[in-house]
């Protein structure tokens, strides 16, 4: 009997601090299967706490052996597959700004989301299935369509394995699948390597010091000169999308009448991006103000979707940097940037082995 084994007959016994172990090995990478499924960082932690929580109240319906990490996929699921039952949300996702509810994902936590031996995840991680344009399509397929084409296309799993996860027969999730193959390849971009997630190439990273540097320079005529001329600019969860380069002189105009800015280099679901901290006139520190994640296209910046700087500390960045450059961890209200109704971190629930639920999993 291996180490997992063993840990995983003590956890059905009730063995409270080897659940705890077992559930931790799988917490990001059930983290990237929830946000995949929702679109949304905050939700998805939402969605491993319950299903945690599920796990740890259902193990007597574990047959045990060398599933637990099949069986705690099947739970998370099942778990998103309700919260988007309960949510009724809908889009048409001609653009990013049609999906309200999208935030980034830290390249930091996707890289420690696949444990050594858990290759499929690392490989699925890696693919295409996590940039920003498959999630926002993603969102256009009804929950069960889209957990199937998840299940089957991304974790690779067998039509029978899928069918058990969803309650239904074998035919009803091939049908699901073959639904939603057809509904994507509808709605993502033609041009693979608009959609695609490959780690930026020092050509891309090169471009970004550009961008940062122009803007933190008041350049407006630098950067635009390294945007395509129809460059999109979308900003969930606002419902603006501006097209081409006429566009994007106004928004450059009012960025440098706000104040001064900062921006430190990120990645973000596979794509090169920065965060920006502004300093308002009469302030004396900069504050977090939004991301900017970069599509890069044929050399130049294809595509800029923004978003609030909720997530700055996922990303592992602090909220405020002085004036010398220096930065400081303040409360999140003292943030400059936009608030997008953060919830509330949730402590432990009632009946729940010690320390299983954390407040965030940017913070592990």
């Amino acid at each position: 009997m291996t180490v997992t084994d063993r840990t995983v007959t003590a956890a059905i016994a009730g063995d409270e601090p080897a659940f705890a172990a077992l559930a931790e090995r799988h917490r990001r990478e059930l983290h990237v299967h929830c946000y995949r499924m929702l679109a949304s960082f905050d939700e998805a932690e939402d969605a491993v706490q319950e299903t945690f929580l599920k796990a740890w109240r259902g193990l007597s319906g574990f047959d045990g052996g060398s599933q637990f990490r099949a069986w705690l996929y099947r739970i998370a699921t099942n778990v998103c597959l309700d919260m988007l039952r309960h949510s009724s949300r809908r889009t048409a996702a001609s653009s990013h700004a049609e999906v309200p509810w999208l935030q980034p994902y830290p390249d930091v936590l996707l890289d420690l989301a696949a444990p050594g031996d858990e290759q499929p995840e690392a490989v699925a991680i890696s693919r295409e299935t996590i940039s920003l344009a498959f999630l926002a399509a993603l969102q256009i397929l009804p929950p069960r369509q889209r957990a199937a084409l998840i299940a089957r296309d991304v974790l690779g799993w067998p039509a029978s394995e899928t069918a058990a996860a969803l309650g239904t027969s074998v035919a009803a999730a091939n049908s699901a699948l073959q639904r939603a193959r057809t509904t994507m390849q509808s709605h993502l971009p033609d041009t693979r390597a608009e959609w695609s997630a490959r780690e930026p190439s020092a050509q891309e990273r090169e471009l970004v010091e550009q961008f940062i540097a122009a803007h933190e320079r008041f350049d407006a005529e630098a950067a635009l000169a390294i945007a395509a001329r129809d460059i999109r600019v979308t900003m969930p969860p606002l419902p603006y999308c501006y097209q081409g380069i006429e566009e994007l002189r106004p928004l450059m105009a009012t960025a440098a009448a706000m104040g001064q800015w900062r921006l430190v280099p990120v990645v973000a679901n596979r794509l090169p991006a920065t965060a920006s901290y502004l300093r308002r006139p009469g302030d004396t520190k900069f504050r977090a103000f939004k991301f900017d994640v970069m599509r890069i296209e044929a050399g130049m910046i294809a595509e800029i979707t923004t978003f609030s700087a909720d997530l700055f500390p996922a990303f592992g960045l602090q909220l405020t940097m002085a004036s010398g450059g220096s930065v400081s961890l303040q409360a999140g209200e003292e943030s400059g940037a936009p608030r997008g109704g953060a919830r509330q971190p949730r402590g432990d629930a009632p009946g729940a082995p010690p320390g299983l639920l954390r407040p965030r999993l940017g913070t592990l």
